[in-house]
């Protein structure tokens, strides 16, 4: 007879009943609610069986059942993946009572607090291996004495109580106010504080070992994208979290900006329609995570111009873009981009060329014959009178400021449009990408862009000057509008 085996059929048979009803599709909310919570406790439990069995079991255990490993026992027999079963058994060395060569007795667990917490259902795997990864990561920088008092203070935080000093032990948390037990996320702050407490040599080994591990890489081209990988040191992850949400929360919710006017050709101002009340209005059909991949364009584009960047050939860092002149011609087929030769739509040349200069190369048999260049690149002061002019993307809806934008010929500079003002508007990366495809439609009237959008935002059609009204304001009355900059 084996108690515990009977026990776990006992589960498994109540758990086979209850599904094969039906029960939980009859469930009201709070009957889910308490369904949840006794299935966490019962996943704890199950989870703490595993545990225990894998850190009591015998070196030789997988050798015995025909495997080559603990791990690849655990897959095959709970039917996990090789990180699934990996995260056991790391987790269980944590718990693990080793046997003394002396007495044949099982000594203390490594961190015995957070296997008691294991073993009445306080915390499960991920939750010990939230806690003790911080303290394993300083290895023997910590000692024995304060790696127990650690493993005290986290065993009695997981169970809810208050953060006591890592000193104090369990028993000066249980006098404090009960709170809510810890997530495992929770869990991970809190030893990651006292791993830096506890640590004499402080974030210095911690930070040599993640410098030797940062790392970016862009693969190989496949399925028209390019898969991005890497490690950011903590300062480099925040200032590029930063310039993402810089970018992306204007785009997304938040409060209407004050003064934003949507006036129709004949300078009317419709009140009574939703885009001029709201302009979130606009729907932006992009993932989070496709409004961040944006994000970083942008940014890229705005390194690659500032001055402070190091030049490349003897010129700022320039995206290259090829595409054969009968292409240009005809408007079909595709272009490239010299860095990688990955195919792009010429729309995509249209959008480069834009913001950029056109070199044509003329070449016989393959020598090159003659080489001639259009420059169409806003000057810094132009730049900054479209800016001041527009404040923001000219598409309705996005607001991602104007200095972030790329500037866009409204008249193409193949079909005679100048490089000029009056010709130029801002727009967002990825509005200024679409706009071919978009519906979206700009034209200049009297030096003052107008847009008129897609059918599902205007039914009408009708062309309309997003103006900020301050800006709008003095262009109607004849102000002068005076720029600094430092």
């Amino acid at each position: 007879m084996n108690p515990l085996l009977d026990s776990l059929d006992q589960v498994v048979a109540g758990l086979d009943r209850a599904l094969s009803m039906g029960a939980l599709a009859g469930q009201s909310d709070s009957g889910r609610m308490e369904v949840l919570h006794a299935a966490g406790e019962a996943l704890r439990r199950v989870e703490a069986v595993i545990l225990e069995t894998v850190a009591s079991a015998d070196q030789r255990m997988p050798d015995v059942h025909g495997c080559r490993s603990m791990n690849e026992l655990l897959q095959r027999v709970l039917r996990l993946d090789a990180p699934g079963a990996s995260r056991m058994v790391k987790a269980a060395s944590a718990v693990r009572r080793e046997m003394s060569l002396s007495s044949g007795e099982r000594l203390p667990a490594r961190y015995p607090s957070m296997r008691a917490a294991l073993l009445d259902g306080a915390i499960g795997i991920a939750g010990l291996l939230a806690a003790t990864g911080p303290i394993e990561q300083a290895g023997d920088r910590i000692g024995v004495a304060d790696r127990l008092a650690a493993d005290a203070a986290m065993a009695d935080f997981a169970r809810g109580h208050p953060a006591a000093d890592a000193g104090a032990g369990a028993e000066a948390g249980a006098e404090r106010d009960p709170a809510p037990p810890a997530t495992p996320d929770d869990l991970r702050q809190f030893a990651q504080v006292l791993a830096m407490t506890l640590d004499p040599d402080g974030a210095e080994p911690s930070d040599l070992r993640a410098q030797q591990q940062r790392f970016v890489t862009v693969g190989r081209l496949r399925d028209g994208v390019h898969p991005l990988r890497g490690n950011l040191l903590p300062d480099a992850a925040a200032q590029l979290q930063l310039i993402l949400d810089a970018q992306c929360n204007p785009k997304t919710g938040g409060p209407v900006p004050p003064g934003v006017v949507f006036r129709d050709s004949e300078g009317e101002v419709p009140d009574a329609e939703p885009w001029n009340t709201d302009p979130r209005h606009v729907i932006d059909g992009r993932s989070a995570a496709q409004k961040r991949h944006d994000a970083l364009t942008a940014a890229l584009g705005i390194a690659a111009r500032h001055d402070e960047m190091p030049s490349l050939s003897g010129a700022a860092p320039t995206l290259v873009v090829q595409v054969g002149a009968e292409s240009v011609a005809t408007g079909t087929g595709w272009a490239t981009i010299a860095n990688t030769q990955a195919p792009v739509p010429l729309g995509v040349a249209s959008q480069v060329a834009c913001a950029g200069a056109i070199q044509r190369v003329l070449t016989d048999e393959g020598r090159i014959i003659g080489v001639t260049v259009s420059d169409r690149v806003f000057t810094v002061h132009q730049r900054r009178a479209i800016v001041a002019r527009d404040g923001e993307c000219l598409i309705p809806g996005c607001h991602v400021p104007a200095p972030w934008c790329e500037i866009h010929h409204v008249v193409e500079h193949a079909r005679g449009g100048l490089t000029q003002t009056d010709n130029g508007v801002p727009l967002c990366w990825w509005h200024h990408r679409s706009l071919e495809t978009s519906g979206w439609e700009i034209r200049m009237s009297e030096g003052l862009p107008e847009i008129r959008g897609p059918a599902w935002w205007d039914p009408g059609r009708r062309w309309r000057a997003p103006h900020r009204s301050v800006v709008s304001g003095a262009v109607r009355t004849g102000g002068e509008s005076v720029l600094s900059g430092g």
